[in-house]
């Protein structure tokens, strides 16, 4: 077992950070860590690496799909679209700020509305896992399975969120705010017309949300002993080889 791990577990006990649950789990972890444990099976080390991605790839479309998980959550707020920024300060200018911030809110409550149909998708691609999968994510950096996860996911999330996404800004009416909002920009004289995207927009950066919120989690198990809620999870990522 990592040293590292006790060492974490201490330092929190002397600073006061934990609570008294937290310090109970805290101290049976501290010594199951002066004890040898047997080494990881084959069995193990998969049903660890499983148990771990479900659990992050649930909490974050949990996270996600709840109304503001995406607006306000200063990491994954869908902003304007970049590549027509111009127009969004011209609209301000103009004294248009309440049809730009509909438009806004009604991207993000589209990506909410969508991430709550990836878990699915996620445990699909988590039951697939081979047994070198397993073992080059526990050996790997510290975003290993979070990469696993893009990888085998990724090609099939924009494929399935981008009708979600479709009937979602339909649903909120953000296509019709990004229709108002670029028709009115449009019709200012000498302004270059604009155009994007915005399913396209949209859905990548709500996916880029699910991913960057799985891989918060999967650091919080790999680093903090008190993140490993199951003796599985804190078998494997406690494990040293």
């Amino acid at each position: 077992m990592k040293k590292s791990s006790l060492l974490l577990l201490l330092t929190s006990l002397i600073m006061g950070a934990c609570t008294s649950t937290q310090i109970s789990s805290a101290l049976k972890t501290a010594t199951d860590i002066l004890v040898d444990s047997p080494k990881l099976t084959t069995l193990d080390v998969t049903n660890g690496l499983k148990e771990a991605l479900v659990k992050g790839a649930e909490y974050s479309t949990d996270l996600a799909s709840k109304t503001d998980g995406y607006y306000k959550n200063p990491a994954l707020k869908i902003p304007f679209p970049p590549a027509i920024k111009k127009v969004e300060t011209k609209l301000r200018q103009l004294g248009l700020n309440k049809q730009v911030d509909d438009f806004v809110l009604s991207m993000n409550r589209g990506a909410e509305k969508a991430a709550a149909e990836a878990t699915p998708i996620f445990v699909s691609a988590i039951t697939s896992m081979t047994i070198n999968d397993a073992w080059a994510i526990l050996k790997g950096e510290d975003d290993a399975a979070t990469q696993y996860l893009m990888r085998t996911t990724g090609n099939q999330l924009k494929k399935s969120f981008r009708p979600i996404i479709d009937q979602s800004l339909e649903a909120v009416n953000a296509t019709k705010y990004y229709t108002d909002v670029t028709g009115i920009y449009n019709k200012i004289p000498l302004l270059e017309p604009v155009d994007t995207d915005l399913t396209e927009y949209v859905n990548n950066l709500a996916i880029d949300g699910l991913f960057s919120l799985v891989a918060k989690e999967e650091l919080a198990i790999r680093k903090d002993p008190i993140a490993r809620t199951t003796e599985l999870l804190k078998k494997v990522f406690g494990y040293e080889n």
